[in-house]
């Protein structure tokens, strides 16, 4: 059956992508956490994937690398799921209007970022008591400490961590994507 019939759910293009899209998840992730960075660069693959493909497929990253990760070496992943599933969903959605060209990027950066933002603060506030794996952490607790309280903290630090995260992301998908050839992501 060819690649692009109709009846296929996933076509091998589309699996290899996702292929990719966890590893760059994996690989940024755990170089974020190694170097005690406060942001976190594990979405990379979910944002190319679901501006390639939409949101659907933008979800799958995520889900997987949340599952994986989880069950192996870093179980916040686990808890941090939604807040992946959430931004493959709204990446996919908007991902073709955001745009490196006319400062289009920085608004879509803000965007996929804010919905994310409002539920892992939640987690991060409610679940973890403020306190994760992530070198943010320490902001958080200098906030904290200087008055503006946990739940606010944690808002503040984690929307300023997430979007210096997600804007990196976009800059790099959208050099990616300018250097690799159109047809090894594009489906007649």
């Amino acid at each position: 059956m060819p690649e692009n019939s109709s009846t296929q759910l996933i076509s091998t293009r589309r699996l290899c992508f996702l292929a990719l899209a966890i590893i760059l998840n994996i690989v940024g992730g755990q170089i974020a956490l190694l170097l005690h960075l406060p942001i976190y660069l594990d979405s990379m693959g979910t944002i190319l994937i679901a501006v390639l493909f939409g949101p659907l497929y933008g979800m799958l990253p995520p889900l997987l690398y949340g599952l994986v990760m989880g069950f192996t070496i870093d179980i916040y992943s686990l808890y941090y799921m939604p807040v992946g599933l959430i931004l493959g969903l709204v990446t996919g959605l908007a991902g073709r209007s955001i745009s490196v060209k006319k400062w289009r990027i920085i608004p879509g950066a803000l965007l996929i970022t804010l919905p994310g933002t409002i539920v892992s603060s939640i987690i991060t506030a409610f679940l973890f008591g403020g306190i994760t794996s992530s070198g943010s952490t320490i902001l958080v607790q200098v906030l904290n400490k200087a008055g503006l309280g946990l739940t606010a903290s944690v808002f503040v630090v984690q929307f300023l961590t997430d979007y210096i995260d997600r804007l990196i992301s976009l800059v790099f998908i959208f050099y990616l994507l300018s250097i690799i050839p159109e047809y090894l992501y594009r489906e007649e």
